[in-house]
């Protein structure tokens, strides 16, 4: 385990740890150390729009809430709560999922939400507005994703994992309550950012576009 694994872990870390400041001091082979310190006041919104720079076609959005629910009818009910924060660039795309606080590499049910969040928002948005040509196809998450910018970071008083290495979890009810969330955030954001929803859905159009061509 070398110095990347380290700063890799330590900044997912302050991430999902808003305000927290993480030092970290690392002994070279030679004997000197490398210092860093990581902290993110606003955690996953100030990580996002650092990794959007200046350029971006739409600015950051940090939405929250918390549901409650169950997995399956014989099971206890449980809460979750999640934070999601999503913009939109040509320049870079970035899809990060963490849960109590643990970084998800394979998602699992909060990328599932996702992919069919967004398609089910752009699809909607899309055939609403005329935007679609005559007898074209619907878009796909690729088409979304390749100017996606999105972390998730969620907690959960139960949590299913998909085996032991834990990077990626399976509660179908937190499946359920971000799809659920995150299609009503994106019909928010459409109906309140009219210039903004113009904008990003042009780009995912010409994606689509440049795919299929």
């Amino acid at each position: 385990i070398g110095l990347d694994y380290f700063t890799s872990v330590m900044r997912k870390q302050a991430v999902v740890n808003a305000g927290l400041t993480l030092n970290l001091k690392y002994q070279n082979d030679d004997g000197s150390f490398y210092e860093e310190s990581y902290r993110y006041e606003n955690g996953i919104k100030d990580y996002v729009d650092e990794f959007i720079g200046e350029e971006y076609i739409s600015p950051a959005f940090l939405w929250s809430g918390e549901r409650v629910g169950k997995d399956r009818e014989d099971k206890p009910e449980y809460k979750v709560k999640m934070q999601m924060c999503i913009a939109f660039s040509n320049k870079a795309n970035m899809l990060e999922y963490y849960h109590n606080s643990s970084y998800l590499e394979y998602g699992g049910s909060p990328e599932k939400a996702t992919r069919s969040a967004l398609v089910w928002a752009f699809d909607n948005y899309l055939r609403n507005n005329n935007k679609y040509t005559k007898n074209e196809s619907k878009l796909n998450f690729q088409d979304v994703e390749d100017c996606l910018v999105l972390v998730i970071n969620s907690f959960s008083t139960q949590t299913s994992y998909e085996n032991q290495t834990k990077k990626a979890i399976t509660n179908s009810f937190i499946q359920e309550a971000m799809n659920e969330f995150l299609r009503a955030q994106m019909q928010a954001f459409f109906a309140e950012n009219p210039e903004l929803a113009e904008k990003v859905s042009a780009q995912v159009l010409i994606n689509k576009r440049s795919r299929e061509s």
